[in-house]
This record gives structure tokens, C-alpha cells and sequence, in this order.
């Protein structure tokens, strides 16, 4: 080794000893006679000191250190001259007084700084990935995500489950999104796809005799990037033989928790985890991935506001549509300009517009009146009405109430979206509560107009529940599925179901989906055939490791805590990835150009 010790473990505990240190150059102070380095290594910062009386040489070569240069120095642990300590360092009671420097390697200066948290363009610190990751904050993430992916190995192993890896090339089959294509040499015009999950091969694992599979699982979508979506991502994979939706959920909560515990003790979790319907979520949160660091819950009027004389409330309504609103706590005192801003943000989200009402007075909802009431809709509605809109939205004097008008899905969609964005921006979100909870009882199928058949909510290996199953022959709408979904803070972590185990039970839902028996056989044949040799009942659940370190990690995007991400049109900036390749590797793999 280069080294004895890292700078962390500098204490004063060895003072007197004499150590060596090998790192980065981060700060460079001459104070004359003096020179002070600030010496990097992963595990923090150390400061060590040139003085020309002890070590005439190294005080010398040290004139010469710059930023990022790499360096072993050699010297003796000493505490540091009263009045200079550093609180904010870890190692701020101790220094090294050098006797020795040998500088490793040289730098060009830096395309951005490193020993500072001030923002870099993304695309910049993307091509210049290599020293992103020293900077304290990418670094600080990535060991974050290491730890959690450790604990979660740990966990796993001790419960008796087995690690398997699955095949990377793989067949295309339906997945939900378009499949990445590898292209055969050795077959061709025939080609692998890469998995976009382990679905089938972790059951087929169950149909082997398993019972406890998991796997920290690459997987691949060609999809658009956003800033918790990439195109290659990592889950943690779960399954389990003889299980049912509250094994699976059980396991999953004992998880979190522990994972929270150990990596963010700072934050606070409510257990056990709320299980909400999803059509309770949708029609409460306006989503099915609600944020519960706050309440904000979306109120239905329909019924109070359906013969008001408001046209827009009475027409909507007529026309089979719905009247729901949010009420912002502390906010009736809102400018034009804000409001503005809302009802633009609202069209954004698909309204064809936002009726505000704001609520005067002192909180007391019984003390209000109709000069109290700021809305063009007041004249049109009567007291009453207005305080039982008031009653089923959460609104009181003081508050801001947001109405839309539209179809059932619009006004969900749209309110679900105004919640969130302005939750967080009004501060209502507890910044110190994990806020986890568990989506379940969703449908099974939805009609798509677009393909003109019906398409799985999951995917199509997804159980329908018992009682539902009958539905599938008259009223495939109304069935409700075995899946359910794990939220924090607003983000889906995960989710899963217990599967269909059953030959023709799983031939009836890719009927359901417009597959023809040729092409159920050609493309899930092999699935099918390992059902009829005694397919035991199976469930299991995906969590995503990229979007849950974001979360741990107190991120906004899951480039944060990838090491090598793409940027957010799909492209690798550090190898300028995706590349054009030479001519004889298109021949080898039997593909000509499409001409322009």
C-alpha cells in the first residue's frame, strides 16, 4: 500500500505517529513561511503541513502543488495550534507535519470545481463524469447507494432467500414499453432483446422449486428519459412460492424500515404503512403514488354545486362530468399574478381552466359570510352552498379553495398535480418524515381506444383476484387484480402482484388482450408449457434501487446517484454514446442502412 491510514482515520488518538497519506490535492494555503494542503482521499480531508525548518525539500516541492495533483506525503500526527481548529472537519483537531512528498501524478486545471458544492452544468459534470465523482456530494451518494444495496443483500440473505443472476439476452415479448434489440451473427435477421424486467424467469424460478428467489436485477427500456426514468436502470427482484399479497406486503414494510433506521435514522417513519384502495388514492390524492408528508386532500362537490345557478358547475355536471377541488391552507390572500400562475399551470395539466374562491375572516367557519368570499362564482352560489363546498374540501376562512370542472379523469389528474407541485412548494411537506404507504386493489385491465382491446394495468401475468375472475367473461372492466404498489413521498419504489399460476388461466387474459392462439404459443408458449408441470402460486415485488437511493439520498434526480447516467435525451456524454460503428460490424450482423 501507498498509505498507512486514510485520512479519516486521523485522530488524536495516534498523535506522535508517524504516517502516510496518499491522495488529491483539494486546497493549497501559503501563509508565508507555511504551506497548507488540505489532502483528499474517499474517506475525507486531512490537513497537512509544509514547514521549511522540518523538511526543506518537500517544503520546496510543495510550492508547486496545485489543484487535483496527486500526492503521498509521509510526516508526523500533531495537534493543531490552538485557536486554528476546524469544527467542521472530522479530522479538524490534528495535522501531519510533512517530512516527506512525493507527488504521484500531475493535473490540468479542473473543468469545474471540485472542492466546492456550487452548480455545474449537468452535460459538463457528465463528460467530466471521473471527477464529478470526487466531488463531495456524488461521492457521499454513490457509497449512500452501496450501503443501501449491502443492507438490502443482508436482509435477503438472512431470510432465506437465493441470489440468482438471469439471462441478459433474452426473447421479445410485451413487456409494457419497446424492448432494446441485439441483433444475432450467428442467426440471421433474428434478435435478443434485452429484459426490461426478470418477469418471466423469476417465475419460471418459482415453477423450478426455488420459493425464495431476489436478485439486484439490470434492467432495459427504450423509453424516454425523465428525471427519475432511465434507460437502464436497477431493481431489487423478489419472489416467493406459497405467498400471498400480505406476505409479500409484510416483507416489504420490515424492509423499509429497517432500510430507513440504518441509512437515514433522521427521518421518521409512521408504521405500519397506510394500505389505500387505488380508487380511494385517485379520488383523495388525484394519483395512485400520493405524497402523505401532507394532508391537501382533493374534496368531490358534484352533488353540492350540481343545480347551482353557476353554469360551469351546472353544465359540467349535466354533461356526466365532476366538480372537485383542493383548499391551500393560509393562502386567500393570494395575488392576482399567483393566481394566474396556477390557472396557467392548470391548463398545463390538461384543465380548460381553475375557478378560485378565497375565504376571508379568522378561521372560523360558522362566522362566514358572503363579503367574506372573493370569487366570480360567489354571486352565483348561495352561503350554504359554499360552506359545504367548504366542509368536503378541508376549507376554512383563511384558505384558498381550487375547483375544476371537466371529466372525472381530467379533474383527478389535474388536482392530483396542482397537490403535489404546490404541497411542496408551500412548505407543507414534513421535510423529516418518510412517508410510506402501499397502493392496492387496482384494476385488472383498461380499455385502450387507441389499440381498440384491452390492456393490463401491471402486466398480463398478474392474478385477478378470486371472486373477480368470473368477470373476465362479461365485465373484464370490473375485475380487480392482485397488485399493489409500495409509495414514498410521492414516488412509486416499487411494486408487484401475486401471479397467475394456471395454464389456461393466463391464456384467457392474453385472449382478453387481443393475442391470437399462435401468437400466445409463439411468444409465451414456453410459460405456458412450465404451468402445466405444477406451477406452484407465486408473488413477489420489484423495487426500484435507483429511484430509492434518490429518495435516501435526498435527490431530485436519479442521476444523482448513478455513477455513469445517461443524460436526459439517452446519451452517454463520458464515452459519446450511442456511436456509429464500421461497416463490416453491420455485415457481421446481416443489417443494412435504411436509406435517408
Amino acid at each position: 500500500m501507498l498509505r498507512t491510514h486514510s485520512a479519516a482515520e486521523l485522530g488524536k488518538n495516534i498523535l506522535g505517529s508517524l504516517v502516510t497519506l496518499a491522495g488529491w490535492v483539494d486546497r493549497r494555503r501559503d501563509h508565508g513561511g507555511l504551506i497548507f494542503i488540505d489532502l483528499r482521499d474517499r474517506s475525507g480531508v486531512a490537513q497537512v503541513v509544509f514547514n521549511p525548518e522540518h523538511s526543506p525539500t518537500s517544503h520546496a516541492l510543495a510550492g508547486d502543488l496545485r489543484s487535483e495533483y496527486v500526492i503521498q506525503v509521509m510526516g508526523e500526527v500533531a495537534l493543531r495550534p490552538a485557536g486554528t481548529e476546524n469544527p467542521k472537519l472530522p479530522t479538524g483537531e490534528i495535522e501531519v507535519l510533512v517530512k516527506d512528498l512525493k507527488v504521484l501524478n500531475t493535473s490540468e486545471t479542473p473543468p469545474f470545481y471540485i472542492n466546492e458544492d456550487v452548480e455545474v452544468d449537468e452535460n459538463l459534470r457528465l463528460v467530466y463524469r471521473y471527477m464529478d465523482m470526487r466531488r463531495a456530494r456524488l461521492k457521499r451518494n454513490i457509497i449512500l447507494r452501496h450501503a443501501l444495496v449491502r443492507a438490502i443483500r443482508n436482509y435477503f440473505d438472512e431470510r432465506g432467500f437465493v441470489d440468482i443472476e438471469t439471462p441478459i439476452l433474452g426473447k421479445s415479448t410485451p413487456e409494457g414499453a419497446r424492448d432494446y434489440l441485439v441483433p444475432s451473427r450467428v442467426h440471421a435477421g433474428k434478435f435478443y432483446a434485452l429484459p426490461q424486467s426478470p418477469q418471466q424467469m423469476k417465475q419460471l424460478l418459482m415453477v423450478g422449486g426455488l420459493e425464495r428467489y431476489y436478485q439486484i436485477a439490470r434492467c432495459f427500456r427504450d423509453e424516454d428519459t425523465r428525471a427519475d426514468r432511465q434507460p437502464e436502470f436497477t431493481q431489487l427482484d423478489v419472489e416467493m412460492s406459497f405467498v400471498t399479497e400480505e406476505d409479500v406486503l409484510s416483507l416489504t414494510e420490515e424492509l423499509f424500515t429497517m432500510l430507513t433506521q440504518a441509512l437515514r435514522p433522521d427521518m421518521r417513519v409512521i408504521t405500519p404503512f397506510p394500505r389505500i384502495p387505488y380508487r380511494e388514492a385517485m379520488a383523495k390524492y388525484g394519483c395512485d403514488k400520493p405524497d402523505l408528508r401532507f394532508g391537501m386532500e382533493i374534496g368531490d362537490v358534484t352533488e353540492i354545486v350540481a343545480d347551482s345557478d353557476f353554469a360551469v358547475f351546472r353544465q359540467t355536471v349535466a354533461a356526466g362530468g365532476v366538480v372537485r377541488g383542493l383548499a391551500l391552507p393560509g393562502r386567500a390572500d393570494i395575488s392576482r399574478s399567483e393566481l394566474a400562475e396556477l390557472t396557467g399551470l392548470a391548463q398545463s395539466f390538461g384543465a380548460k381552466g381553475l375557478l378560485s374562491m378565497a375565504l376571508m375572516g379568522d378561521g372560523v367557519l360558522d362566522h362566514l359570510n358572503m363579503e367574506m368570499v372573493k370569487s366570480v362564482a360567489a354571486k352565483y352560489l348561495t352561503l350554504d352552498q359554499i360552506k359545504q363546498i367548504s366542509v368536503h374540501i378541508g376549507a376554512k376562512p383563511g384558505d384558498l379553495i381550487l375547483l375544476v370542472a371537466d371529466e372525472s379523469a381530467v379533474a383527478c389528474r389535474v388536482l392530483g398535480r396542482l397537490r403535489g407541485e404546490l404541497g411542496v412548494k408551500l412548505g407543507l411537506a414534513d421535510p423529516r418524515l418518510f412517508a410510506y404507504c402501499f397502493i392496492v386493489d387496482f384494476p385488472l385491465l383498461a380499455w385502450s381506444q387507441e389499440l381498440g382491446r384491452w390492456e393490463a394495468v401491471h402486466h398480463p401475468f398478474t392474478s385477478p383476484v378470486e371472486e373477480d375472475i368470473s368477470l373476465l367473461d362479461s365485465a373484464p372492466g370490473q375485475a380487480r387484480s392482485r397488485a399493489y404498489d409500495i409509495v414514498l413521498n410521492g414516488y412509486e419504489a416499487g411494486g408487484g402482484s401475486i401471479r397467475i399460476h394456471q395454464a389456461d388461466l393466463q391464456r384467457k387474459m392474453f385472449r382478453l388482450m387481443g393475442y391470437t392462439d399462435d401468437q400466445i404459443n409463439e411468444r409465451f408458449g414456453h410459460l405456458l408449457t412450465a404451468f402445466s408441470y405444477g406451477a406452484p402460486p407465486h408473488g413477489g415485488i420489484a423495487l426500484g434501487i435507483d429511484r430509492v437511493a434518490m429518495l435516501f439520498a435526498g435527490e431530485e434526480s436519479i442521476r444523482e446517484v448513478i455513477a455513469f447516467p445517461k443524460n436526459q435525451q439517452a446519451m452517454d456524454m463520458l464515452f459519446d454514446a450511442p456511436a456509429g460503428v464500421e461497416p463490416g460490424q453491420l455485415k457481421d450482423l446481416h443489417i443494412r442502412p435504411m436509406d435517408d
